[in-house]
């Protein structure tokens, strides 16, 4: 799946990975060691993040129902805690500095396309 930002028209994550199952979301990226830049985990039904037994920090996007950007966490680090955006459904794990790079702001506009990457 591809993650395009409509505002900028850039491609914000090239290599994005559904994870909207129980398990699947209690699993996010525990395991794993580090994201590439373009990777991107999507976590359904989720307006705030934990990063207990996390092993490196990462940027986390959180986009409403319509995917407007809502929130923005930068490097947030193994153990924190992501505030609450209550109007957020969508987190989008990426790799610390993402935010940074690509220069992305709340209130932009967000598109997820499955039938890509």
């Amino acid at each position: 799946m591809i993650i395009a930002n409509l505002s900028t028209q850039e491609v914000v994550a090239h290599q994005a990975v559904l994870a909207d199952t129980t398990f699947t979301r209690m699993k996010g990226l525990l395991g794993r060691t580090g994201l590439k830049d373009g990777e991107a985990l999507v976590i359904t039904q989720c307006n705030s993040i934990h990063m207990f037994f996390m092993k490196f920090p990462i940027d986390v996007i959180f986009v409403d129902a319509s995917w407007q950007v809502v929130g923005l966490v930068r490097a947030i680090k193994p153990f924190g805690l992501s505030p609450v955006f209550w109007k957020a459904v969508i987190a989008v794990e990426m790799n610390a500095g993402t935010i940074d790079r690509l220069g992305l702001s709340v209130g932009q506009q967000f598109y997820l396309d499955k039938s890509k990457g």
